[in-house]
């Protein structure tokens, strides 16, 4: 099978100055992509394109901001170019995981950041890929976005169900206008969201999970796959990780 190229494509990701979304803007500039990142934290993203010597395009973006959102994605379209690929990486949750322990105020933040965040950044850049008819999204949910797990907590595991079915509804709807939205289900990943963990992750643990890079060479691959190829969903663990 003969792989598309990537090079000069546009591809926006949300979250994407730390973590999963680093590695994954990482990867798509190695393969010649041009790649803008959105953060919340400014530091964050000078960082990010520090690491990447220069090459990424970055600027500050709250995914639940939805009139940001939207002001953000016109400024890609007026200073790069149109947008051929959205990856949504923007993720969060916290330490009080379990129902008695959150508060009403968690609940909130971790869904509007994880499902709302997500159905913004789509919102602002579905209508220009339906106009030309093609276009990519890739939705970062998580294995408790296909399994509700007291590991991800109720909030997050809720959230990422949100994801999910966001993700399969637009796709079903977009399908036979040539746009392809995949959800992509990681497993456990050494990433700055383990951190949140209500018991401290140890060094021992770390080094048998996932890295970001792992998502990233994997999701990057799907996005050179021909455009008549479409993979609806993949999920992602380590070996050790039980998916049940």
């Amino acid at each position: 099978m003969q792989m598309t190229s990537l090079a000069n494509k546009t591809v926006v990701i949300s979250g994407g100055a730390t973590g999963i979304g680093l590695a994954l803007a990482l990867e798509f500039v190695s393969h010649g992509a041009i790649v803008v990142i959105g953060s919340r934290r400014q530091s964050a993203i000078d960082e990010a394109i520090k690491a990447s010597d220069g090459k990424l395009h970055g600027k500050k973006l709250d995914v639940v901001d939805r009139l940001g959102v939207n002001e953000f994605m016109a400024w890609v379209k007026q200073t790069i170019g149109t947008i051929d690929i959205l990856v949504n990486a923007a993720g969060v949750n916290i330490k009080d995981r379990s129902m008695s322990a959150m508060t009403p105020d968690m609940w909130d933040q971790v869904m509007s950041i994880n499902a709302t965040g997500a159905y913004n950044c789509i919102h602002a850049v579905l209508p220009a890929m339906r106009e030309r008819k093609e276009g990519m999204i890739i939705n970062i949910s998580s294995v408790a976005g296909k399994r509700a797990l007291a590991l991800g907590g109720v909030a997050y595991s809720a959230s990422k169900f949100a994801m999910t079915a966001l993700g399969t509804c637009v796709s079903n709807e977009v399908c036979g206008e040539g746009i392809r939205v995949t959800n992509v289900y990681p497993g456990e990943v050494d990433t700055p969201i383990l951190d949140q963990r209500p018991v401290p992750v140890t060094e021992e643990h770390r080094q048998k999970i996932l890295k970001p890079e792992d998502i990233a060479s994997v999701v990057v691959g799907l996005a050179a796959l021909p455009a008549r190829v479409h993979v609806p969903e993949i999920v992602i663990k380590p070996v050790h990780q039980q998916y049940y």
